[in-house]
């Protein structure tokens, strides 16, 4: 088991925001989390990123205990974050400058993975200089370089039109099976979860609960017909927006 999520409950701001939520993402797993607005999986999020403790239950990675700890796994944020006043090398730099790396070494390691990233020759570019998704693939390059093993993405795409945001899932995707990382993934987009994901976790209003879990490789093994999956997520959320 990579991460593992147990029992996490939490009341934010005196809002009961998650009960009892437990989850695991495996290595080399693409997990996505789809739930209604506000049932509280970004605040899931800051809790697994060690940026928030938890009222009860504990966070694992790698069978240790990370319970409020941060620094261990990387977390992007639905705004890509990036320095208006630094190129794109010297912002994806960031990470490596933090863990004490010097800087011209830290330039060009970060540089090495530019083209892997989509972003060959842009590296001396500001970001008010590139399009929305050209500043979330340096956002996600800038996250890698922090942490590449797990990720914790929030909504990376939302912000994207929808002909720029399927070729940022595909080459997600094409990205994730080349370097082995294991992501852990928040959408409002069914289709998008469905594109993306091995498993799926769908959580209830808030306070968050896990409703359903899906295997969609074990789904698809089988023959699913993907349009049902969706018309099931569907009818859960609308249940849950109505309540």
């Amino acid at each position: 088991m990579h991460l593992m999520v147990k029992e996490i409950s939490k009341t934010l701001d005196r809002i009961f925001t998650l009960d009892n939520i437990s989850l695991r993402l495996d290595k080399g797993e693409f997990v996505v989390i789809i739930g209604p607005s506000g049932c509280g999986k970004s605040t899931l999020f800051n809790i697994i990123a060690g940026l928030m403790e938890p009222d009860q239950g504990t966070v694992w990675i790698d069978e240790q205990n990370w319970t409020g700890k941060a620094g261990r796994i990387s977390y992007m944020q639905q705004k890509d974050l990036l320095l208006p006043s630094r190129n794109i090398v010297d912002n994806v730099s960031i990470p490596l400058l933090l863990k004490g790396m010097p800087k011209a070494e830290a330039r060009r390691r970060a540089e090495s993975y530019l083209p892997d990233f989509g972003l060959a020759g842009f590296g001396h570019y500001y970001p008010r200089q590139l399009s929305g998704g050209m500043r979330q693939r340096a956002a996600l390059l800038r996250t890698h370089l922090q942490t590449s093993d797990i990720l914790l993405l929030d909504e990376p795409f939302a912000a994207l039109d929808a002909i720029s945001r399927h070729s940022m899932q595909l080459w997600l995707k094409d990205l994730q099976h080349r370097y082995g990382s294991s992501i852990l993934f928040i959408t409002h987009d069914i289709e998008e979860a469905l594109l993306l994901a091995d498993r799926i976790y769908l959580f209830s209003a808030r306070p968050a609960r896990v409703r359903l879990e899906i295997d969609l490789l074990k789904e698809r093994e089988n023959g699913k017909d993907i349009s049902l999956l969706k018309q099931h997520i569907l009818a859960i959320l609308e249940e849950e927006t109505n309540i």
